[in-house]
């Protein structure tokens, strides 16, 4: 933790910096799997190819993920005294 940093500021930066890697993940993702949808077809049973309520209950299943996997380091780092990381 930075000297003079506000525990939420330390909190907001470790979870951005995590949202911003898993965003451009799922972007990619989505883009492959609405890519490859034709392929896998055949293989679904009552689901569409191309369903948008299942592509978006899978990207806020992962985004939801990634927030509260986010969220514990970055109470963590925001609860740090800095005092006693110095002196270690």
């Amino acid at each position: 933790m930075a000297l003079g940093a506000v525990p939420a500021a330390v909190l907001r930066l470790v979870v951005r910096r995590g949202l911003i890697v898993t965003t451009a993940g799922l972007a990619a993702g989505a883009a492959a799997a609405l890519g490859t949808t034709r392929l896998l077809g055949d293989l679904l049973y009552g689901v569409s190819p191309r369903d948008p309520g299942a592509f978006v209950a899978a990207l806020l299943v992962m985004l939801g993920t990634t927030l509260a996997a986010c969220l514990v380091p970055g109470v963590r780092a925001a609860r740090t005294d800095i005092v006693k990381a110095l002196r270690v």
